[in-house]
């Protein structure tokens, strides 16, 4: 399918693989790279070595400042179809026409590291989407969590602060376990309900392509009429919602720190095209108070029970990037990067980003001219009277550049909201200059229980696990003690728990939220569940049957589950035998399910590790063994749940476990 986007990147694209004589950058070609200029074999090097100072030079300064969050990210670039118009409440070009296939490009990203950290860690993950429209670049720029830690943008550079490395000992990266980040919570009642999402399963997701994004903020969208609807935006995986358990997680750390950069690139190597559903929670402006909660409030989220989720199109990532730092690392998101139909609301939080994105691009991009990146440029014309500037690539031609002019009639010109320019919803504002937060904003608590209430009984034991590792990483009795009070008024039990497993005390009032109240659409447990693009480490010991063997593997391509065969040591046998990874090469936690197949009488140790991971966390795990008695010593329940033994079993049944993914009620 035709892509404006990539078909745009390829004016700007040198294959340097092609036969090119080497020139420098002024195209003067070059008969000697591989040493510099001398004052004989053994003397000083030249200071007239035009060729070691030009090459030398742009290596010292191939580096550019790294985000200062979301520094760590992969992207790739797809599609964005419509299902139906939505012309009712948007005037919107791209969210009108279903015929219109808009260009697309997306990078996922952690929060908290540098560029060098982990994929695996506990922390809030990036999701921004830039559509290239006819009409301009739309950012939608979000998280994989719907709320945030704060309320207003004014104390966002002293969350950055406290979750960063702390400054004395530049540790730890890339995890928030850690005393200036529970310290600030304990501080800033606020942050309940964010923290709760953080210390579920929902920070340590599976693979980025089965997380949910969210646009977090509250934001309008204005139909041609000049109706305004408030908006939220999400992000539905097709492949449904899947995590990590923490063990996993860590041991994935080490084992692979790029896996999920790593995983997103094959899916999409393979043709496993990932695919979302954009879905929007819509408020019309009249019923803005109608809610239990202030719909402004980042913070807070619009439960799907009360204000349902409508599913509108698909975006696929069907393509990946061809450099990553011309694409993934120098793409620049902003929030008020917006097309006619979309405007925003008066979110504080969200309105200092409008200022704070441009303000970033200006110092890691290197000035104004950022727009001009070929991953940033728009694939409609862009004209105005902006000129110069560093790294100003465009030659402007005419004579005049400001407005208005009667040199070139005025051109270019203001076009009229009719005819496609860009108009502000006209909202009604009264009120007086103050420093303040709104009443409305002070429930700090009902939401952060409706999101525990809401989860099931292992997510909420995982969430017990996360807080007690966590806060049990702290060294100040004072700051565990203070996350331990936040904690009591979101449920006792929760606080009670946690404050045993650290070993501090448990404030003796009980300021618990009452409320039975959940919303199940919060909890992973509800998700989709399907063997499509799962992973399976198919262990083999010995010689097995090669046509049972070949009727497994058939059976799991044909379920869309990939599987690699691993071995003592490769073998350059044919299919479906070859064995393409061994014990030293690879590892059970990068898989989702294992299948043992084995023609001896005992089990070697490293393929014994593959099974009894792959059984401690949860995972699906088949077994075709021609001695029942080769797994004596193993740690594992043949007769729990989501152990397949396929001498009476099918691999049907196999397929299906690996589609529920992970079986809690397994005895460990």
């Amino acid at each position: 399918m035709d892509n404006k986007k990539t078909e745009q990147l390829k004016n700007y694209t040198v294959n340097n693989e092609e036969q090119h004589g080497l020139t420098t950058n002024q195209g003067l070609k070059i008969a000697e790279d591989e040493f510099s200029l001398k004052a004989g074999q053994r003397g000083p090097t030249l200071m007239e070595d035009f060729h070691f100072r030009e090459k030398m030079t742009h290596f010292d300064h191939e580096r550019i400042p790294e985000r200062i969050v979301h520094a760590r990210g992969v992207g790739a670039h797809g599609i964005f179809q419509l299902y139906e118009s939505l012309e009712d409440i948007t005037k919107a070009d791209f969210l009108t026409n279903p015929s219109k296939v808009t260009p697309v490009f997306v990078r996922f990203s952690t929060v908290q590291g540098s560029r060098g950290s982990n994929d695996t860690v506990r922390d809030v993950r990036g999701f921004a989407t830039k559509f290239y429209t006819d009409e301009g670049n739309y950012d939608l720029v979000g998280n994989n969590m719907p709320v945030f830690f704060i309320q207003d943008a004014i104390k966002f550079p002293d969350f950055v602060h406290a979750v960063k490395p702390e400054p004395h000992t530049e540790i730890p990266q890339g995890a928030s376990a850690h005393d200036t980040f529970w310290d600030f919570i304990g501080q800033n009642p606020e942050t309940a309900h964010m923290v709760m999402w953080v210390m579920s399963d929902r920070a340590i997701p599976r693979s980025l392509r089965m997380m949910e994004g969210f646009g977090v903020h509250t934001f309008r969208l204005v139909n041609a009429a000049g109706r305004s609807h408030f908006v939220k935006f999400h992000w539905k995986p097709v492949l449904g919602m899947h995590s990590f358990v923490w063990d996993e997680a860590q041991q994935i750390a080490g084992k692979n720190p790029d896996f999920h950069r790593e995983d997103l690139y094959e899916a999409i190597e393979k043709g496993q095209y990932p695919e979302w559903e954009l879905g929007l929670q819509l408020i019309p402006e009249e019923d803005e108070h109608k809610f239990d909660f202030d719909i402004l409030d980042p913070t807070k989220l619009w439960p799907e029970e009360e204000v349902p989720v409508k599913l509108v199109g698909k975006m696929t990532l069907n393509q990946n990037v061809s450099n990553f730092f011309a694409e993934t690392e120098q793409v620049a998101f902003h929030p008020g990067h917006v097309v006619p139909g979309i405007d925003f609301s008066n979110d504080p939080l969200l309105q200092g980003r409008l200022f704070s994105y441009t303000d970033t691009q200006l110092s890691r991009l290197g000035g104004p001219n950022f727009h001009q990146i070929p991953i940033n440029r728009p694939v409609c014309p862009f004209h105005n009277n902006q000129r110069d500037g560093m790294h100003q690539m465009t030659i402007h031609q005419g004579q005049t550049s400001y407005h208005r002019n009667g040199l070139n009639a005025n051109q270019p010109a203001p076009v009229p909201a009719e005819q496609g320019g860009y108009e502000h919803y006209q909202e009604r504002i009264d009120g007086r200059k103050i420093r303040g937060r709104s009443e409305s904003f002070l429930d700090f608590y009902s939401q952060a229980k409706l999101f525990y209430n809401s989860l099931a009984p292992y997510e909420q034991a995982h969430v017990k696990k996360a807080f007690s590792f966590e806060l049990g990483k702290c060294k100040s009795s004072h700051v565990k003690a203070n996350a331990v009070a936040l904690l009591n008024h979101v449920d006792r039990s929760l606080a009670q728990e946690v404050a045993d497993q650290i070993g501090v005390s448990l404030p003796e009032e009980n300021m618990e939220v009452i409320s039975d109240k959940s919303s199940p659409a919060l909890s992973m447990a509800n998700t989709i569940l399907a063997p499509d693009t799962k992973k399976v480490a198919i262990v083999r010991v010995g010689d097995p049957d090669v046509e049972q063997f070949a009727e497994w593997t058939t059976a799991l391509t044909e379920h869309k589950v990939n599987y690699t065969i691993v071995g003592e040591k490769l073998h350059d046998l044919p299919n479906p035998l070859r064995v393409t990874a061994t014990y030293e090469t690879t590892d059970p936690t990068l898989f989702d399910a294992v299948l043992l197949v084995s023609s001896e009488a005992s089990i070697p140790t490293p393929a014994l590790a593959f099974i009894e991971t792959t059984f401690k966390h949860y995972k699906p795990l088949a077994l075709a063994l021609s001695n029942q008695q080769a797994l004596a010593t193993a740690r594992v329940k043949l007769d729990e749940a989501g152990v397949y033994d396929l001498t009476n079993s099918t691999i049907q049944a196999f397929i299906n476990g690996i589609a529920q993914g992970r079986f809690w009620e397994r005895p460990l």
